[in-house]
């Protein structure tokens, strides 16, 4: 007789594509294992992250993942500092996992996948979503 190993726990996650004046939001799950970008804010300071309170009781994320952009050698720069503060930020305010994807080209990716018509930044976010799920071999901690 075989074994029947029980199904694992769908999870959820937020993706953000950081940027000093518009961060670009995906929600996706681990059952599609896809992003779907959801928008943009271009709110600052506390009004940003209130949105993202918002967006967090909405959709109730088991984790959030932060896009974190490098130069294309690899080395960090301004916004890879960032985008990582950002990331701290996340966890600190709303207790959650915050996981860093590489994000290097995900805008590119987004434009030339036509969301310029659209809305490029949440697109992007969609993109580094996809890139987790596609690294990912666990639920987020």
């Amino acid at each position: 007789m075989t074994a029947v190993r029980p199904a694992a726990r769908e999870w959820s996650l937020l993706a953000f594509d950081y940027g000093s004046r518009r961060v670009g939001i995906a929600v996706g799950n681990s059952v599609l294992g896809r992003g779907r970008p959801l928008k943009t804010l271009g709110a600052e300071g506390d009004a940003r992250f209130a949105a993202i309170a918002a967006l967090i009781a909405e959709w109730k994320p088991d984790a959030l993942v932060v896009g974190v952009p490098f130069h294309p050698d690899g080395a960090e720069h301004d916004n890879t500092r960032r985008a990582r503060r950002f990331g701290r930020q996340l966890h600190g305010r709303f207790g959650l996992p915050v996981h860093e994807v590489d994000e290097r080209y995900t805008t590119t990716e987004a434009l030339a996948e036509g969301a310029g018509a659209g809305d490029a930044d949440a697109a992007a976010a969609a993109i580094i979503l996809d890139q987790f799920f596609s690294s990912a071999h666990h639920a987020p901690a």
